[in-house]
């Protein structure tokens, strides 16, 4: 029951966070999912800060890395490292709703990065991962341009 009422406080919390969040991206101040090097996800098997030296400009947002090596990986093809449903909760998309995300609560599936709320909703987002894949996929299109 606690952890109900934890996750729909987390939720309503969210819902007024990303308000003003139109954006198809998770943006915060122009950048990118809080920027953290999504390339890092796939290398390092971590998140990693980027910095501002590399930086690239990709669907209206800045993305940092922490390479160049990084950056032009990325650069070269941004669908292959970007994160799903533009970064936003990938469990709140499934529930028809965006939602912010931290950078630790990640999951690489099927070659692909999904970013939650936080860990405890990562745990809940795992539970049926891929019945959430595709409720989240077939909300994504009607969520992305909202707020």
């Amino acid at each position: 029951m606690k952890k109900k009422i934890v996750l729909l406080a987390a939720i309503f919390f969210a819902a007024i966070f990303t308000h003003a969040q139109k954006s198809p991206v998770y943006i915060s101040n122009d950048i990118a999912v809080n920027g953290y090097d999504v390339v890092s996800y796939f290398t390092e098997g971590k998140p990693v800060k980027g910095k501002k030296t590399f930086l690239y400009q990709w669907h209206d947002a800045y993305w940092l890395f922490s390479t160049r090596e990084n950056l032009d990986s990325f650069s070269h093809n941004p669908e292959r490292y970007a994160p799903q449903f533009g970064g936003y909760c990938a469990y709140g998309i499934s529930e028809g709703h965006k939602a912010p995300t931290q950078p630790d609560a990640w999951t690489i599936a099927n070659g692909k990065l999904y970013l939650n709320y936080n860990t405890e909703v990562r745990t809940l987002w795992k539970k049926d991962m891929n019945e959430r894949i595709t409720k989240a996929t077939g909300n994504w299109d009607s969520l992305k341009n909202k707020e």
